[in-house]
């Protein structure tokens, strides 16, 4: 081959081989470019997903803060809500709390109102009566109770004479002299210390010591009074203490009196408003505690005295008559005593009722029975009161019996009054041992030894049950 072949094949071959580099620039190129390409894509692509990722999270940011806006309305509109919901339940009960406001104050007026018009129209007297007795002191004057006489009005069966009544103001006494006076009152009235003691240190008005105290001991009291020169808190008040002078002459008829001179039984009992008179009294104003009022003296109202009252007994007949019945109820064994009742037949005048046993006015409450007085002590009270009732009771005229022949008297009076018989008509009246009226023979006491014929004095000597059974 020449040389132009050789530069030909050269040449071809330099420009193959520029061709296949050309070729293979181009391809590196496109491979570069694709290369590049491919970065670019993927760059984009990164920033695509970055920019998507941005998106997701802007969306996310707007979701979370719509949703977060959202919760804000909602929270704000059920805020909304509950405030007016609150709102309206607080009026609500505003109006309930003002209606049971107004309830409950209508009723409490209501029960003021009530109160108040009960204390002043039901209680009103008696708070009134309460006021008067805390804001005065008021120590009661008893009277003098009435004189029993006998029918000859000058033997005194029953009369009242004065004693006295001690009481303190224990508001009145000063501390430091309360042991002092109450020593003093238990040793001269022969008490005991600490009950004194108890009513002396009480918050009272008026404490009472003792009662129906005699002159001698109250004379006492007011010696150590003005040794001591204690001259207010304790009161020496006038009473009065019932006495018997003949102990039991007519006890079952005259009976007794109580502590308060209120008769208990027997005259003393049914004419006690006769006999009782009118009380007294000495008022005077104090302050809350009892204390005395400077300036504020005392009212003295003085006790009206009891009626006297003359008996139809005479002492002298009443006196014979307990002294036989005595030896009579002793000499026959009579274990359910006797009584005896004398009457003036002229004007039906009692001239005496005498009962055994019988007790000591005096001292009503002790037994005159001599069985009973070794075991009285050991007795019960119950007991005692029984057999003192027994004693007391008024059998004449407390007990029923049959009047059996002390009515013959009231028939054969009856027919004389009428005409129908005279007193000594001898023969007039026959006995035959008895009489029969509507079926039943009625028997003579002397049955077995007929009376015979007889006037009326002999028929009322015999006791004679046939005779007057003809003339009633």
């Amino acid at each position: 081959m020449g040389s132009g072949g050789k530069k030909r094949k050269g040449k071809r071959e330099g420009e193959g081989k520029r061709k296949i580099g050309r070729r293979a620039s181009k391809r590196k190129v496109e491979k570069n470019k694709k290369a590049t390409n491919t970065r670019f894509d993927k760059i984009e692509l990164i920033k695509l997903k970055n920019g998507i990722k941005e998106e997701k999270n802007n969306i996310d940011k707007i979701k979370k803060k719509m949703e977060k806006n959202q919760n804000k309305k909602y929270k704000k509109q059920l805020k909304d809500e509950k405030v007016k919901v609150i709102e309206k339940t607080g009026d609500i009960s505003r109006r309930k709390k003002l209606k049971i406001s107004i309830l409950v104050t209508t009723i409490i007026f209501t029960i003021f109102i009530v109160r108040i018009a009960w204390l002043q129209f039901i209680d009103g007297d008696k708070l009134k009566k309460m006021a008067h007795e805390q804001q005065s002191l008021d120590r009661v004057i008893n009277p003098r109770r009435g004189t029993i006489y006998d029918a000859t009005g000058k033997t005194v069966l029953a009369v009242s004479s004065t004693v006295n009544t001690i009481t303190v103001n224990p508001n009145n006494i000063a501390k430091e002299d309360k042991e002092k006076v109450a020593t003093a009152l238990s040793n001269i009235f022969e008490l005991e210390y600490e009950t004194v003691l108890r009513k002396v240190k009480r918050n009272t008005s008026s404490e009472t010591i003792a009662r129906k105290v005699e002159k001698e001991k109250a004379d006492e009291l007011r010696i150590w009074m003005k040794d001591n020169n204690i001259d207010i808190g304790i009161n020496i008040d006038e009473d009065t203490k019932r006495y018997y002078p003949y102990n039991s002459l007519a006890s079952q008829v005259i009976g007794f009196c109580g502590s308060d001179n209120q008769g208990l039984d027997g005259i003393e009992a049914i004419y006690e408003k006769e006999l009782q008179g009118e009380k007294g009294r000495i008022t005077k104003v104090t302050d809350a505690n009892g204390g005395e009022i400077e300036g504020e003296g005392e009212n003295y109202i003085s006790a009206k005295d009891g009626n006297d009252i003359i008996l139809s007994i005479d002492a002298t007949i009443q006196g014979i008559a307990e002294k036989y019945l005595k030896e009579a109820c002793i000499d026959n064994k009579c274990t359910d005593g006797g009584n005896i009742t004398i009457m003036n037949p002229k004007t039906g005048d009692i001239l005496a009722m005498a009962g055994y046993p019988n007790y000591n006015l005096n001292e009503p409450y002790e037994t005159t029975i001599e069985e009973l007085k070794p075991i009285w002590e050991n007795m019960s009270e119950t007991d005692q009161v029984k057999e003192m009732q027994k004693v007391w009771r008024n059998k004449a005229v407390a007990d029923t019996y049959e009047p059996g022949s002390t009515f013959k008297l009231i028939t054969a009076s009856a027919a004389l009054e009428e005409g129908i018989t005279t007193t000594d008509k001898e023969g007039e009246f026959c006995c035959t041992g008895g009489i029969t009226v509507a079926g039943v023979r009625i028997k003579c006491w002397r049955h077995y030894n007929p009376h015979g014929p007889e006037s009326l004095r002999k028929a009322l000597m015999n006791s004679c049950n046939p005779v007057f059974i003809g003339i009633g």
